[in-house]
Order: C-alpha cells, then sequence, then structure tokens
C-alpha cells in the first residue's frame, strides 16, 4: 500500500494548544507570590496549597489522551502497510523528545546552581534517565523541573506500547479494555484502602489508562467502528464533551475526583472525533492561530518554568494596580514562553525533525503542507 500524503488530522493542533496554555496558566497561578500577587485567587485546595486553574491540572491528560490516540493510529497504519519496525520507533521518538527535553535540563541545572537552589543529586538521575515522575510521586521534585513527571510516564508508555501492538494480532481492543478496566479497579480499591499512600499516588500519576484509553479509540477509529464513530460524533456527545471544557474553564468541574483524569480523557476522544471527522463539529479548532500553537506545544509544555521564574524576577516589583497586574503577568509570560517556544521549534527542534523524516515508515503532519517533521 502505497503512501501518497502524510496523515494529517485536523483540529489536533488546537487541542494540543488549549491543553499546553492550560498547563502555564496552571503553574504561573500557583506561583504568583513570585510576582507580589495573591496566587489564592481561584481559591485552596484541601491540603491548603493554592487551587489553581482546573481545566489546566488536567491540560496533561489531554495530552495523554491525544499522544495515546496519535502513536496508536500511527503504529496501525505502518502495521497494515508492513512490520512495525521498532527500533525506528525509538529512534523517531528520540528525535522528537529528546533534544528539547535534555537541553532544558541543562538550562534548568545551570539556573540551579547559579542561584544556588537546593539540589539532590539522586534525584538528577530520575531526569536523566526518563523517571521524572519518581520524584514527582514522592513530593521531591528539583525546581523547574516538576513537570517533567509527564515525559517521564509518556517515555514508559512507549517501553511496552509498540511491542504490544505489533505482537497482538486480532484482539488489541481487548487487551487495551481489559488493562483499563483493571487499572481503573485497583486505582479505586488503593484509593479506599491505603489513602495518601505511595502506592495510591502511583496510579494517580503513571496515568497509563488515559493514554490507553486515547489508544482504544484510535483503534476503533482506525478499524471504521461504525457504533463508536456514531456515537462520540452525535450532536449529544459533542455537546457534553464541550460542556466538560466549559465547566474546567469555570473552575467547577468536580464530577468523579478519583476518575476525574479517566473522564477527561474520554471527553478528549470525543473532541478528537469531532475535530478530525468534522461531524457535529461545535468549536473549529482547525485555525491558523491554534496551528501556529499547536506546532510549538512541546516547546511550550517543557520552557515554561522558567519563563515563569525568570518574568518574576523581573515584574515583582513592578508598581500597577493589582487587578491590572494579574492580566499583565498572564499576558507576559504566556507571550514570552509563545516566543521562546517558536525560537526552539526553528532553530532547535526543526533540524532533528527533518532527520526523524529518515526514520519514517508513515509519514505524519501537524500541519496541511508537508513540514520538516510531525
Amino acid at each position: 500500500m502505497q503512501q501518497t500524503k502524510p496523515i494529517f488530522f485536523p483540529g489536533l493542533n488546537g487541542l494540543r494548544a488549549l491543553a499546553a496554555i492550560s498547563v502555564v496558566i496552571f503553574h504561573l497561578t500557583r506561583d504568583f507570590a513570585e510576582f507580589g500577587l495573591d496566587p489564592y485567587i481561584f481559591g485552596r485546595l484541601a491540603d491548603g496549597s493554592p487551587k489553581g486553574f482546573a481545566m489546566a491540572g488536567f491540560g496533561v491528560t489531554i495530552f495523554f489522551a491525544l499522544s495515546g490516540f496519535l502513536i496508536t493510529y500511527l503504529l496501525l497504519a505502518e502495521k497494515q502497510k508492513q512490520e512495525i519496525d521498532i527500533p525506528k520507533f525509538y529512534v523517531r521518538r528520540i528525535l522528537r523528545i529528546w533534544p528539547l527535553y535534555y537541553l532544558y535540563l541543562a538550562a534548568a541545572l545551570a539556573v540551579i546552581f547559579y542561584y544556588s537552589m537546593p539540589f539532590d543529586g539522586k534525584m538528577l538521575l530520575t531526569y536523566t534517565f526518563f523517571a521524572a515522575n519518581v520524584p514527582h510521586i514522592l513530593n521531591t521534585p528539583l525546581p523547574f523541573l516538576r513537570h517533567y513527571w509527564s515525559l517521564g510516564v509518556e517515555e514508559q508508555y512507549y517501553l511496552f506500547w509498540p511491542w504490544a501492538v505489533k505482537k497482538i494480532k486480532k484482539r488489541l481492543v481487548y487487551f487495551v479494555t481489559g488493562f483499563i478496566t483493571v487499572f481503573v479497579i485497583l486505582k479505586i480499591f488503593f484509593h479506599f484502602r491505603y489513602p495518601g499512600s505511595i502506592i495510591e499516588a502511583c496510579f494517580d500519576v503513571v496515568r497509563f489508562d488515559c493514554m490507553l484509553i486515547g489508544s482504544l479509540g484510535a483503534i476503533l477509529y482506525f478499524n471504521k467502528h461504525a457504533l463508536f464513530t456514531r456515537v462520540f460524533t452525535s450532536k449529544i456527545t459533542q455537546a457534553i464533551a464541550w460542556l466538560v471544557v466549559v465547566l474546567l474553564v469555570l473552575n467547577i468541574f468536580h464530577i468523579a475526583s478519583i476518575i476525574d483524569h479517566e473522564i477527561v480523557s474520554v471527553v478528549t476522544v470525543a473532541l478528537i472525533m469531532g475535530q478530525i471527522t468534522v461531524t457535529n463539529r461545535l468549536v473549529n479548532l482547525d485555525i491558523k492561530p491554534c496551528d501556529f500553537l499547536g506546532k510549538i506545544s512541546y516547546g511550550i509544555y517543557v520552557i515554561h518554568p522558567l519563563v515563569i521564574f525568570f518574568s518574576g524576577k523581573l515584574l515583582k516589583e513592578m508598581a500597577m494596580p493589582a487587578i491590572l497586574k494579574y492580566g499583565f503577568v498572564y499576558a507576559f509570560v504566556i507571550a514570552a514562553t509563545i516566543l521562546l517556544s517558536w525560537l526552539s521549534y526553528n532553530y532547535v527542534e526543526k533540524w532533528f525533525l527533518t532527520l526523524k523524516l529518515k526514520y519514517t515508515v508513515v509519514k505524519s503532519s501537524n500541519e496541511r503542507k508537508v513540514p520538516a517533521g510531525a
């Protein structure tokens, strides 16, 4: 089967942009004290910490479900064309993730040492070898690197998932459904049996089930499952999905705290289906601003903690009425993060994305025109 053009899913850059900007807002709000502002403007959590911005709390979950969907669809397309080339898969992932990952890691360490911040050398090993979810679970993250936990989870997911897609011939749907079911049951069990324990934290952080919910959506869509497509693109499903997004934006999403991330993952699959099939699409995310932000969303996610840190040093003493300063700080940090992410994409990432094409079996694109990489 000859592939004539790269696989392109319209609207998914918009979901990436929504998730990335939300995460920046969440972390910025939590660190408002660094700007001389009140970090509790959205209230307090049960442990007394700033509540933050609920939509952003689920931004990583949206990324997980998106990643699961896209990676799985491309693996299935490759499997249909030929046997999945696992080494090439890992080379592609390395070229996409590692360059900016380690560049930012080096920059963060330089700042940590320059400002003589607390530093645990043992924890550095976890960041070096993509186990950053370990210090996150133990609540011992290094400065500016707490957000790396999700990249650790994603890399760990890649260790087993391409092998599963390659080896499981006809019952992949049953495997994925069973894995998700067992994972959720264990998560609920440990929540009630060992509340506040490390093992409960593990299930909350290592969200393989959220990625597999995205993967399940990709499997059903790839296999043209009529009922799945009809249900997930229906007007009712799309309306519910966007209602959840609105509730998240308004900070009032409190449906089922134990499995809220799983619910948001299902919602993300519905949003994906609405965007890529254009059926009953209530909100069109296939627009240029979303495409622009979606392409640089990895940089936005990786770079933003250092941008927040240095922006705080620059703007903390700035005299301005509080209500205006909140808006100015949001705008300044988001704009600075976008600028640096654009520079990173064009002058760091693109070179590796071009190299990545040499190891690509099924071409994909994050824009309608063929880019340097995807």
